[in-house]
C-alpha cells in the first residue's frame, strides 16, 4: 500500500515539512506541494536578488496558500539572507549584547522586522538564544549575545520583543543551547557534558527569557546532551523536547528542528531517519533544504512520516498534533502580521551607529605607531573557513572600507592554504608591501585557529606598530600597538572599525 492512499496523513506529512527551493521564483514542484498540504517553505541567500524580487516571491506564495509560513534565517548579523550578497548593515548578537543596550537591540531587531514584514515573510529563525561559555565554539560565535547568562536573557527577550512588534514571528534557537561546544552540528555531533544543574542556571534562562517575551517558535539543536538524554541529540530526543521544553518550560508553541540534513543527524540516522524521529519526539516542523532543495527530497520525508505512522514508529496523533501546532502557528503570525503597523521604513543609519558604538580599542601608547593612521596603509586580512551558517560569498573585511576613506590603500587576503609553505608568503605578501606604511591586520576568530594566530604572532613580532583588527570573538592577548575589537564582520562593522583606524568619528 503506497503513502497516496493515505491522503490525510500524506496532507499532515507534508504540513510539517518547512523545505526549501532554488530559485528566485516559485518553482512549479513547491505550487503541487503546497496544494497537497505543504504549510511552511524557507528562503535562503539563493532566492534572494533584491526586494521587490523578494516580495514578488512571496507574493506568489501566498497566492498559493495566503497562510502560508514564509521563513527565513536572517540574523541581522555575520548570518544573513537578505544581506548575503552585500555583508549585513546592522551589527550581530555579540556587538549587541557587549554594547549591552536593550533598546538599541530592540530598535535593531524591530528594524529587521519591518524589512521582513514589507518583504511578505512571516517568520524568522532569529534570535540566537545561545550563551557562548565556549569561546572557541566552531559555530555560534559572534552569534550569541555573550557568554553571560543575564546578558544573552535580556537580550534574546529584547529581540524577542522588537521583531514581533513589527509583525514577524521571532524563533528563538539553538535549543537546549549550542554555546559550550567545540564540534560545529554542521559537520558531526557536539557533545554538552555539563549537569542538567549547571545548564539550568546558564543554557536555559535565555530561552525562558524569551518565552517570557512572547516567542511561539523554539528550534531545537542538533547535540547530545547527557544530562537529558545520553541515546538520542537534543532534536530527537522525548526527554529534551517533551520532558524539558513541554514539561518542565511549559512550552506550548512551535517546535521547529534545525535543518535536518546537517551531519549531526544526517549521517547517522538519515534525514528521512531523523525527520521521522524528530516528529516523534517532539519536533512540529522539520527543517530542510540548505542543500537539498528539491522535490524528490520533499517527496521523500514526506513518504518517510506515512510510512512510519503506517508500519507503527509515529503514532498517527503524535503527526495530527504537530500538524495541529502548524496550523495553529500559522494562525497567530498571520494575525501578529496584519496587527502589527504598516511598515514604516527601515532606519538605515541604525545599525552603522550602533556598530561604531560596539567597537572597543586598546591603544598602546609606549609603542613607535601613529595612531589614528597616517598615511595609505597595507591591509593584511586572514581568513578562515566560516561556518554552513554564513553564506560563503557574504563580503567581510576592513580593506575595502579603508579603502573608500583612504585612497590608495592596498590589501591582501590570505588563508590557510596559501601560508602552508611559510613564512615567504607573510614576507612577499604582507610585509614587503607594507615597508614604510602603516600595517593593518585584520583577523577573524584567531584563538580557534592556530595557523592564523601563527601568522599573526610572526607579523606583530616584525611590525610591532601594527594595528590589529578582530572581527570574531576576542579571547586571549591582545596583539598591535593598536587592537580593535568589532565583534563582528558584517559590513558595517568593517566600516566601522576604519573609521576608527583613520580617525573619522562618523556624523
Amino acid at each position: 500500500m503506497t503513502e497516496s492512499s493515505h491522503p490525510r496523513l500524506l496532507r499532515w506529512a507534508h504540513s510539517v515539512l518547512q523545505p526549501g527551493f532554488e530559485g528566485t521564483t516559485v518553482p512549479d514542484w513547491v505550487r503541487r506541494r503546497i496544494s497537497e498540504g505543504l504549510s511552511s517553505v524557507v528562503l535562503f541567500g539563493r532566492n534572494i536578488n533584491g526586494p521587490e524580487q523578494v516580495a514578488g516571491l512571496t507574493t506568489a506564495l501566498h497566492a498559493e496558500n495566503p497562510g502560508l509560513v514564509v521563513a527565513v534565517d536572517e540574523e541581522a548579523g555575520d548570518v544573513t539572507r537578505l544581506e548575503a550578497r552585500t555583508g549585513a548593515s546592522r551589527p550581530g548578537n555579540l556587538a549587541l549584547g557587549t554594547l549591552d543596550d536593550i533598546d538599541v537591540t530592540e530598535q535593531v531587531a524591530r528594524d529587521v522586522g519591518r524589512e521582513l514584514h514589507g518583504l511578505g515573510i512571516t517568520l524568522n529563525y532569529a534570535p540566537s538564544a545561545d550563551v557562548n561559555t565556549n569561546p572557541l565554539n566552531p559555530v555560534i560565535g559572534v552569534r550569541s549575545f555573550g557568554a553571560r547568562p543575564d546578558v544573552v536573557s535580556r537580550h534574546a527577550a529584547a529581540w524577542v520583543r522588537g521583531l514581533q512588534s513589527a509583525g514577524v514571528a521571532a524563533c528563538a534557537k539553538h535549543f537546549p543551547g549550542h554555546g559550550d561546544t567545540v564540534v560545529d552540528s554542521h559537520h558531526g555531533l557536539p557533545r554538552v557534558s555539563a549537569g542538567a544543574g549547571t545548564l539550568a542556571l546558564t543554557a536555559l534562562p535565555p530561552f525562558i527569557a524569551a518565552m517570557d517575551a512572547g516567542v511561539r517558535a523554539v528550534m531545537t539543536a542538533h547535540l547530545l546532551v547527557p544530562a537529558y538524554d545520553d541515546r538520542w541529540p537534543a532534536t530527537l530526543s522525548r526527554p529534551v523536547v517533551g520532558d524539558l521544553l513541554r514539561g518542565e518550560l511549559g512550552f506550548t508553541g512551535l517546535v521547529v528542528t534545525d535543518a535536518v540534513e546537517m551531519g549531526a543527524v544526517a549521517d547517522r540516522y538519515g534525514m528521512a531517519g531523523a525527520a521521522v524521529r524528530a516528529v516523534a519526539a517532539g519536533a512540529d516542523t522539520v527543517c530542510v533544504g540548505g542543500g537539498h532543495a528539491d522535490e524528490a527530497t520533499t517527496a521523500r520525508l514526506a513518504g518517510a512520516l506515512v510510512r512510519a505512522v503506517l508500519d507503527g514508529h509515529l503514532p498517527e496523533r503524535r503527526l495530527a498534533e504537530a500538524a495541529g501546532r502548524v496550523r495553529e502557528f500559522a494562525e497567530w503570525a498571520g494575525t501578529l502580521r496584519r496587527t502589527a503597523p504598516e511598515p514604516r521604513c527601515t532606519s538605515p543609519g541604525l545599525g552603522l551607529a550602533a556598530a561604531r558604538r560596539a567597537v572597543h580599542i586598546h591603544h598602546k601608547p609606549d609603542l613607535d605607531t601613529l595612531f589614528p593612521l597616517v598615511g595609505t596603509p597595507h591591509v593584511v586580512e586572514l581568513a578562515p573557513d566560516t561556518t554552513l551558517a554564513i553564506d560563503p560569498g557574504t563580503p567581510w573585511g576592513v580593506a575595502e572600507p579603508l579603502r573608500t576613506l583612504r585612497p590608495g590603500t592596498t590589501s591582501v587576503r590570505l588563508g590557510e592554504p596559501q601560508l602552508r609553505d611559510g613564512d615567504e608568503v607573510l614576507d612577499l605578501l604582507a610585509l614587503r608591501p607594507a615597508d614604510g606604511r602603516p600595517l593593518v591586520v585584520v583577523v577573524r576568530d584567531a584563538a580557534r585557529y592556530g595557523w592564523m594566530t601563527r601568522a599573526l604572532a610572526r607579523l606583530v613580532r616584525r611590525r610591532p606598530d601594527a594595528c590589529v583588527v578582530e572581527m570574531g570573538v576576542p579571547v586571549g592577548a591582545r596583539p598591535g600597538a593598536v587592537y580593535l575589537a568589532t565583534y563582528g564582520a558584517t559590513r558595517v562593522s568593517g566600516i566601522a572599525a576604519a573609521e576608527v583606524l583613520v580617525g573619522h568619528t562618523g556624523p
